[in-house]
């Protein structure tokens, strides 16, 4: 496999995808899902947070990823992804965030409890990081 990244086969998505990274602010990015796809080998409906800021465990980082991951929470939890794409509508779905980065120490622990929480709504979450060229 000659992508960088590890993932499953795709039927479709919303997005442009990986794309070139962004050096964004993931506080700007809050309500915004990266990519929107369904996982043909599981049957799962991905949402695909895309992170290719270095991890530095900081207060507001860690907030922001949080906010994220509550705005994706809600997008599927609240009805929105079955509103706007039917056809997704009933399937599981699965969180994944595909780093840039390995996290550090603090937010590793963070996924962990935002993991542990997701199974309770019975979500999954996966972290895919970038390997190493």
């Amino acid at each position: 496999m000659d992508e960088p990244w590890t993932e499953a086969k795709w039927e479709y998505s919303f997005s442009d995808g990986w794309g070139e990274p962004r050096m964004t602010m993931m506080k700007d990015r809050a309500g915004i899902i990266d990519v929107i796809a369904a996982d043909t080998e599981t049957g799962e409906v991905v949402l695909v947070m895309n992170e290719s800021n270095e991890w530095n465990g900081s207060d507001e980082q860690l907030l922001a990823l949080q906010e994220r991951f509550n705005a994706y929470v809600s997008f599927i939890l609240d009805g929105e992804m079955a509103e706007a794409h039917p056809e997704l509508a009933g399937k599981g779905a699965r969180i994944e965030l595909r780093c840039a980065h390995m996290p550090d120490a603090r937010t590793l622990e963070l996924l962990g409890l935002i993991h542990d929480h997701l199974a309770f709504q019975e979500l999954k979450l996966e972290v895919v990081i970038k390997k190493a060229s």
